[in-house]
């Protein structure tokens, strides 16, 4: 079976990748069928040709989980778009203080609704009047 996967280069605890389409039965860094791009984990620079590449995988290769995840978040020019998640994991504590100041504030636009809407009466009470 052929895989699309990372052929590691660089040296000890700097690593860098290339994009390779091998024989899935050969090692590692076996000689590879194809060159595909290349891929720096540490600085997120990556070059890959994603139409080389989607035309393999029409063929049969199959791409390990890094290289699908690679390929789903390269543009047009085969660069990584790397968006980082504006998600924050708060403690316990911090999570309960901000749900209570977005009660706080949800009880605070509702308290000046009402009063918009007493005040509108209050005007259309004087008005018929």
């Amino acid at each position: 079976m052929v895989k699309i996967r990372l052929k590691r280069l660089g040296y000890k605890k700097n690593p860098t990748y290339r994009i390779v389409v091998i024989d899935g039965r050969c090692k590692r860094e076996g000689a590879p069928i194809e060159e595909l791009g290349h891929y720096n984990p540490k600085t997120k620079e990556m070059k890959l040709n994603l139409a080389s590449a989607q035309e393999w995988v029409k063929k049969g290769a199959q791409p390990t989980a890094t290289v699908t995840y690679l390929m789903k978040n390269c543009d047009e020019e085969g660069r990584l778009v790397y968006n980082k998640k504006e998600t924050v994991k708060l403690s316990k504590k911090a999570q309960a203080k901000l749900e209570a100041q977005k009660a706080a504030e949800a009880e605070a636009a509702a308290a000046q609704e009402a009063a918009a809407a007493d005040e509108a009466q209050v005007e259309a009470g004087e008005a018929n009047e």
